[in-house]
Parts: C-alpha cells; sequence; structure tokens
C-alpha cells in the first residue's frame, strides 16, 4: 500500500452495515483494511471496495479468539500507516427465551460484541494516543436503550458498548481521539436470519437500509458527534421514546416484536 490517502480498518466488513462503512469511506477517499470470518464474502467485499479507487487489504480472522484479533490488529499496523479511523462494527445476535437459547451461542456474543470490541479498542486507542489523534466508530443499538427480552444477551451486550464509548469519550476529550457510537434500529441485513428470528415481527418487518445507517453513522463520526440514532425516521422516533418510557414497558415492547411465533405464519393445527 502507499501512503497518499488516510487509512481505515473496519470489522465485520463483510456485509450489511461493516460492509457499507467500508465502501463510503472509499469513496471518501480512504484506503481500507476490511475484516471478518467468511473468506469468500470478506473478498468479494474487497473487490467491490477496491472498485470505488481504494487499496484494500482483507484479513480473514474470528475476533471471538484473541490470538487472530490480535493478528488483525498487527496487520492493520504494520503497513508503515497510520489508523485515522477505525469502525469496530463486528457483532452477532441470538434471538430465543434464554433458558432455551444455547449456552454457546450466548458466550459467542459476549466474546464477539463485548471482548473483541474491548480488545481492539484497546489496541487502537494506545496506538492513537502516541499520536495524539484518531477517529473511532462503535457499532451499538437502539437495541442498547431497552431491555432485550427474548434478546437478553444481545441487548445487553450493546448496552455494555454504549456505556463503554461513552466513558472513553470522557477520558479522552482533552485528546485528538474522538469515538461516536452509532446506534441502528433494525436494518436489512443477514442479523435477523442468523440469529434465528425469521418468526418474530421484527424480522419480517420492513428494515432500515444499511448503506442510508453507514451515511449517517460517518457524518456523525467526521462531525465529531457523541453518538447518533441512525435509520429511517421511524428509528430515530424509537431512539427519542425510550429516553422517556420505563424500562418495564420498554421490556414488554420488546417481547411484543422478538418473542419467537411474534411474526405470525402459526401452524392452526
Amino acid at each position: 500500500m502507499s501512503n497518499d490517502k488516510p487509512l481505515a480498518l473496519v470489522t465485520g466488513a463483510s456485509s450489511g452495515i461493516g460492509f457499507e462503512l467500508a465502501k463510503q469511506l472509499a469513496e471518501r477517499g480512504f484506503d481500507l483494511v476490511i475484516n471478518a470470518e467468511d473468506a469468500a464474502r470478506l473478498q468479494s467485499a474487497a473487490q467491490q471496495i477496491r472498485a470505488k479507487g481504494a487499496q484494500v487489504k482483507a484479513v480473514t480472522a474470528d475476533l471471538r479468539v484473541y490470538e487472530e484479533t490480535e493478528d488483525l490488529f498487527a496487520a492493520a499496523t504494520t503497513l508503515g500507516r497510520p489508523l485515522d479511523v477505525v469502525a469496530l462494527n463486528a457483532g452477532v445476535g441470538r434471538g430465543g427465551a434464554f433458558a432455551d437459547t444455547d449456552l454457546a451461542d450466548e458466550l459467542e456474543i459476549v466474546d464477539l460484541n463485548v471482548r473483541s470490541t474491548v480488545h481492539l479498542a484497546k489496541r487502537v486507542v494506545q496506538d492513537m494516543a502516541v499520536r495524539g489523534e484518531g477517529r473511532i466508530l462503535v457499532t451499538s443499538s437502539v437495541a442498547s436503550t431497552m431491555p432485550g427480552s427474548f434478546q437478553a444477551v444481545y441487548n445487553a451486550s450493546k448496552s455494555f458498548l454504549q456505556s463503554f464509548t461513552e466513558a472513553l469519550q470522557n477520558e479522552l476529550k482533552d485528546t485528538g481521539i474522538t469515538l461516536t457510537s452509532l446506534m441502528p434500529g433494525p436494518t436489512e441485513t443477514d442479523f435477523f436470519h442468523r440469529a434465528d428470528m425469521d418468526d418474530t415481527k421484527v424480522g419480517r418487518q420492513d428494515k432500515d437500509d444499511p448503506a442510508q445507517v453507514a451515511r449517517q453513522g460517518l457524518d456523525a463520526l467526521f462531525s465529531d458527534k457523541d453518538k447518533l440514532v441512525a435509520g429511517s425516521l421511524k428509528t430515530k422516533a424509537q431512539g427519542l421514546a425510550n429516553k422517556v418510557l420505563p424500562d418495564t414497558a420498554k421490556a414488554q415492547a420488546h417481547r411484543n416484536m422478538a418473542e419467537p411465533g411474534s411474526g405470525g405464519h402459526k401452524s392452526t393445527d
């Protein structure tokens, strides 16, 4: 890679919001280091992003694994170029009653959404602190603002990320490092299918455009905003409502959207 452009790292970049973040960063003049676990989809994403005129290094790594997370950071920082923007976007969910879901699936959420984000943030913040500059975008969620009935661990993981990001914003306020929390609502990605939520109301409803979410998130990042509820007007209204509704009401509303079978099409036999 040459060094005539700024460099960005995006995790979870093979599809959905992550892919759009990477593609739009390329359109804004960045070269990219992109990461995902699925090598084939990551290479396909890299080809599409290169078509935007960016140099792209694709690093296949499972960020649930400590060593592979270390490998990703090493690959991103041994190019002889500083990381100007880092989008910590990788995440996974699992729907269903907590009593019924597999423990391994729940721990995967903790390992990817929480543990790997903390791990990479530690490395990235320390690296940026040496230079006294850099921008970090953390993909949180509107889910961070409400108890997640039938998505208990996922919502809790996003609440962790929200608190974590806001704490670092305060710690780093007198440095040249900024953090922005991106808070999408239900978005048209593979998320709900992978989370086994196709039969839920939220899984069946119309969802926000990932390109719109990414564009709003990057606009917020480069405007030094602390956080942004991104997506449609409906999602933004939900974000406002969640500021005033009691937690019990939000938990029930989440149950209505995420309970297995809530999407209808049940058998009447």
